[in-house]
């Protein structure tokens, strides 16, 4: 699948913001399932200084400065990509789920130490018993782990109400658990607290799911959205990646932005402003495919 994206993110100010710096991970990561044709990140007003690097995770980051004063700032990330994840493996030929912990958290040297830094607790992912206590129905003993990803996946879209505006993003994942509603960046935490809380590898990913209309309408501009899902690892196969807003294993509908512990190290924006008042906040996104 190819697809065109145009993400923009508007805040307009009640008062003038004097200085802004800001990170931005608007920018598709190159992976092994997917290619960047072309990607582009457009700032108005212009920043005074710009530099691209990447993070700790192999994300490319943007750093902006501003200081002419403004009362509005627009991003516009565009790019086009191609997507072609493979198959998940069966479930039956994976490890138990034991094993894997075994694996990422045994002594001596673990595995895969990319996958061992993702068992650990982050800032917005504490180890929970609560989170745990929830998890194991889906984890009996020697459960081949995608058969357990599948059906925690599943729980959390049956049991957990999709609810925009029951949550901000400084929510605690526990509340989540508590009050089971929210939106798919709380999902995904949920999900993340839970394969962490038995021993097992997860990160949080960023990116984009393509929507499509309800029978007989037409597709609104902009109706696309930035979502978040989360990706296990497991021995033999990498990463799986699993939607627990939708209900499945990722495919080709979604595109990655980034990955990290949380959502705190990929938020699409993130910065300082000095200024700037009460502010509002407008985000459109538009996912198209080519042929």
């Amino acid at each position: 699948m190819k697809y065109a994206i145009s993400h923009r993110t508007t805040y307009t100010y009640g008062e003038p913001v004097d200085l802004a710096n800001h990170i931005l991970h608007l920018t598709p990561r190159e992976t092994p399932w997917q290619r960047v044709l072309e990607a582009e990140v457009l700032c108005d007003p212009l920043p005074l200084r710009r530099s691209r690097r990447l993070d700790h995770f192999g994300n490319t980051t943007i750093q902006i400065s501003i200081e002419d004063p403004h009362t509005s700032f627009t991003i516009t990330a565009s790019c086009q990509v191609e997507v072609a994840l493979p198959y998940p493996p069966s479930p039956d030929s994976t490890p138990a789920w034991e094993n894997v912990r075994g694996q990422l958290l045994g002594d001596g040297f673990p595995l895969s130490p990319e996958a061992s830094e993702f068992t650990y607790p982050s800032p917005l992912i504490p180890l929970l018993d609560d989170a745990r206590a929830y998890a194991l129905p889906s984890f009996p003993a020697n459960q081949p782990l995608l058969y357990g990803l599948r059906d925690l996946t599943r729980r959390i879209h049956r049991d957990f109400r999709f609810q925009p505006g029951a949550t901000a993003v400084s929510t605690p994942v526990q509340d989540v658990l508590r009050e089971r509603r929210g939106v798919c960046q709380d999902f995904a935490h949920v999900q993340l607290a839970c394969l962490r809380a038995l021993g097992l590898s997860a990160r949080y990913v960023s990116g984009y799911l393509r929507t499509l209309p309800p029978p007989g309408q037409y597709r609104l501009i902009g109706a696309d959205a930035s979502h978040a899902w989360v990706s296990a690892w497991c021995p033999g196969f990498g990463w799986i990646d699993l939607d627990p807003t939708n209900d499945l294993v990722v495919a080709e509908d979604h595109v990655t932005l980034a990955w990290g512990r949380d959502y705190a190290d990929v938020s699409p924006v993130r910065g300082i402003i000095l200024g700037g008042g009460s502010h509002s906040l407008d985000v459109a996104v538009q996912m198209d495919e080519l042929s």
